[in-house]
């Protein structure tokens, strides 16, 4: 029995890395002997780092950087066995570093992004994956760039500030000081949405007002997102304003692709492909995966349904597990995953279900019975 375990974190409750342990004790307790590959994945957001840098015997590195009000934080970011940098916007600019009280996308910056692309480029990456999920901030990747040495002008070539406020004084943008090895990095951008620059699917209309932002501060940052893409059509030749995933993370997408010459993907094909995780499937019997939550957006693409497609070069069987499945999950059997579980044994809080070790307990237990069905059926089946 060989099984491959590609299941992305259980958010907030157990990381991909921890569900591979749990699982693989589950499938143990029936097949002592068994062949589990646990390769941990994420589609961009939350977890990518850890997934890339465990699944390619990397490391982490840990820095001071500036939050998305300036105010300095601990941030990780990861570098992969082959010495690619992996970041993930979040753990800098990220929305949950912000008090909600104090989320305000006119105010918030991708600063410290940039100081973690910095120290990166410092200790020799030339190559990035950028996860751009999660984002507090509106301010189209200016802040970043002003970390990396990018200055912005207004009318009078004077330096902006910082925030999404800044966008529509934008005139003149000046990369003389601009870290010189920026023109030898790659950049390949782990965006999941396909949300333009601007206008009623821009990044402002569409995730303004969960970061913060009232009626008016989004017709403000939509204006600034607009009066911007001119500047960087007008100054750079470069027309953004209508590039899908331009909009990602407040408009960080387009000023990726636009100023560092990004590269947009979905996050679990750029995963998939560095784990090597085709190569890990060749012979096995069946494929586990899952998420916190299995519904409708998991069916649009998300990880498990990546990890499915792959299995599916292969005709494996694909299983999943999930803390939560909504109805609209039996979508996800068209996507190539053929039975789905939720872990949850018995009448619980999603609080009390959240808690990391009934979370384990309840991912083995439940494993451990769906790997005793399978027992049970092939040895009726192989008489």
């Amino acid at each position: 029995m060989k099984v491959v375990v590609a299941i992305d974190s259980f958010k907030g409750s157990l990381s991909s890395y921890d569900l591979g342990e749990a699982i693989e004790k589950g499938i143990r307790n029936i097949y002592l002997e068994g062949e589990v590959i646990k390769v941990p994945i994420a589609d961009g957001g939350e977890g990518t780092v850890e997934s890339l840098v465990q699944g390619t015997n990397g490391e982490f590195v840990v820095m001071d950087v500036h939050n998305p009000l300036m105010k300095k934080i601990k941030a990780t970011y990861g570098v992969m066995g082959d010495g690619t940098a992996v970041i993930e916007m979040a753990e800098a600019s990220g929305l949950p570093l912000i008090p909600k009280e104090e989320r305000d996308p006119m105010k918030t910056t991708t600063y410290g992004t940039g100081e973690l692309i910095k120290d990166a480029i410092e200790k020799g990456c030339r190559n990035f994956i950028v996860g751009i999920g999660g984002s507090a901030t509106n301010d189209a990747g200016v802040g970043m760039l002003q970390a990396l040495g990018y200055n912005f002008l207004d009318e009078n070539k004077e330096k902006v500030g910082k925030g999404g406020e800044v966008l529509s004084k934008i005139r003149y943008i000046d990369d003389k000081n601009k870290i010189k090895e920026l023109d030898q990095c790659n950049f390949l951008i782990a965006c999941d949405v396909d949300n333009p620059f601007y206008g009623e699917r821009g990044a402002a209309e569409v995730y303004g007002r969960q970061k913060g932002a009232t009626e008016e501060m989004v017709k403000l940052l939509d204006k600034g997102l607009r009066d911007f893409s001119k500047t960087i059509e007008k100054t750079m030749g470069i027309d953004i304003s209508n590039l899908k995933g331009a909009g990602a993370a407040g408009g960080l997408g387009g000023g990726l692709v636009a100023f560092l010459n990004g590269k947009l993907a979905p996050g679990i094909d750029i995963v998939l492909e560095k784990v090597n995780l085709e190569k890990e499937m060749i012979d096995a019997d069946f494929v586990i995966t899952g998420e916190g939550r299995l519904d409708f957006q998991t069916a649009m693409g998300k990880a498990p349904v990546g990890v499915a497609k792959v299995a599916k070069k292969f005709d494996i069987p694909v299983i999943g597990l999930a803390g939560g499945v909504a109805d609209e999950a039996i979508e996800t059997h068209k996507k190539g995953i053929d039975s789905f579980f939720s872990i949850i044994n018995y009448p619980i809080t999603l609080e009390e279900a959240m808690k990391p070790e009934i979370a384990r307990k309840f991912v083995e237990k439940n494993t451990e019975e769906i790997f005793r069905l399978i027992k049970v059926c092939e040895k009726k089946f192989s008489k």
